[in-house]
């Protein structure tokens, strides 16, 4: 199983042509990625609540060197854990986390193991407002959401 730059195992979609990787931590662990494996990046979009990429340009990935995006309509608002933005939110989930850590103990077990299993958090935003924390992976099924993430592209041997 190929890893990013953090030992995080990388999505693979196989395609006719082509191999595509996504799940990288950032846009740099992406480029080193395509220049070790002689691939190129490019930009795939998950859009309509399913997991098939399609090669895009409709993020700006490329661009604006970022590795991740959601477009979720102007009333949404993803924060990805490497935001800058993030770090405002931090408080909120410390303070969901001193909550579960007050409730019965198998209430305490399984919300715990939600939020530790959320690999690389997302924050949402509704209308300014916190309202809950997603994982990449999980931001892919939102029916109202286009996620966009930068993908090494290599040729299928």
């Amino acid at each position: 199983m190929e890893k990013n730059a953090y030992d995080q195992e990388l999505n693979r979609y196989e395609f006719e042509d082509q191999i595509l990787y996504t799940g990288f931590s950032s846009y740099q662990d992406a480029e080193e990625y395509a220049q070790n494996k002689g691939g190129k990046l490019v930009e795939v979009g998950f859009r309509d609540g399913n997991d098939n990429p399609e090669i895009t340009t409709e993020g700006g990935l490329l661009e604006k060197k970022m590795h991740y995006f959601v477009d979720a309509g102007d009333e949404y608002q993803f924060i990805h854990s490497s935001d800058p933005g993030f770090r405002e939110y931090a408080d909120e989930l410390q303070k969901i986390k001193a909550k579960q850590l007050q409730s019965p103990p198998d209430e305490r077990y399984i919300a715990n193991f939600e939020i530790e299993n959320t690999e690389d958090p997302i924050v949402v935003i509704k209308n300014g407002h916190f309202e809950s924390v997603t994982s990449r992976e999980r931001s892919k099924y939102l029916k109202q959401a286009h996620v966009y993430e930068i993908a090494v592209s290599l040729p299928k041997s």
